[in-house]
């Protein structure tokens, strides 16, 4: 047997009405001093209590008789079984599972802290029983186990790495897809139904988190940078287009190569500049 059962059941409510009347004939027995069916309804009526339970939404009794399995009930309500039963309740409520911040390196073998938030819920009792030691604790180590390969499986950025196409700061549906396929497959041994998982926490470890933020401000600086210069560079060539289409000055090359100078530090400047006044000519 591998996989879960139903076992069968019997309304409660019936079954305290056969009570009943074995207390009845119990009862009646004695009074007719019929004393050997007194004697043989009295332990008819303490066999039968023990066999009465309640289940309430969301949970579910699994059955023993001298430690075999013989199913499991998940249907609420007041039922009766064999009173030598053991009736293990396991919830089947969804649960919700953060687990601990954890340092491990990226694919690019930079240190960075993740950790990651679950859904999950029992589906197969069974598994959930008897295949693992404790259900609720594989469902930790596991998930742990799964974001340390996550983690090393794709960069933090594309910093480092510009042709990867997945990385764990930015491709956050990919990733988490990734994540609870991965759970998935971990916790099915267990039973157990992953309704949900995703990145709760994400960044670098703190001893290198000052030296990657600084490394991120130099590549936008330079971006923004190159932005300005290639802008610069065409209001140069416009400008100088224009003069000449217009003829309202002629500029030899010296000429050209000074204006283009103080026009390229005027436009990439990142400093207010402070005007001259040229009372002379342009050659002064």
């Amino acid at each position: 047997m591998t996989t879960e059962k139903t076992i069968r059941k019997v309304n409660g409510y019936l079954m305290i009405l056969v009570l009943l009347a074995s207390i009845g004939i119990a009862i009646a027995s004695f009074v007719t001093e019929n004393i050997v069916l007194g004697i043989i309804m009295l332990p008819l009526f303490v066999i039968i209590g023990p066999g009465f339970f309640v289940i309430n939404p969301n949970t579910s009794r699994v059955m023993l008789l001298f430690g075999a399995y013989k199913g499991t009930l998940k249907q609420n309500g007041f039922f009766w079984v064999n009173p030598f039963y053991i009736k293990q309740p396991i919830s089947l409520k969804a649960r919700n599972f953060e687990s601990e911040r954890i340092k491990v390196n990226d694919k690019l073998g930079n240190p960075i802290m993740i950790s990651s938030i679950l859904v999950w819920k029992v589906e197969d009792t069974y598994k959930a029983m008897f295949d693992v030691d404790n259900f609720e604790n594989f469902v930790k180590i596991q998930t742990d186990a799964a974001v340390r390969k996550l983690a090393s499986s794709y960069p933090y950025d594309q910093f480092e790495d510009e042709k990867a196409a997945i990385t764990l700061s930015s491709s956050f549906e990919e990733v988490n897809k990734s994540l609870e396929e991965e759970i998935s497959e971990r916790l099915k041994l267990a039973g157990i139904n992953v309704i949900e998982a995703r990145i709760g926490y994400l960044a670098y470890s703190p001893e290198i988190a000052q030296v990657m933020l600084k490394r991120q401000q130099a590549t936008a600086i330079i971006a923004a940078r190159s932005k300005i210069v290639e802008g610069a560079v065409g209001m140069v060539e416009m400008a100088l287009n224009l003069l000449s289409a217009k003829e309202l000055i002629k500029l030899d090359e010296e000429k050209k190569a000074a204006m283009v100078s103080n026009l390229l530090i005027v436009l990439c400047g990142d400093k207010d500049i402070e005007p001259v006044i040229n009372t002379g000519t342009l050659n002064q």
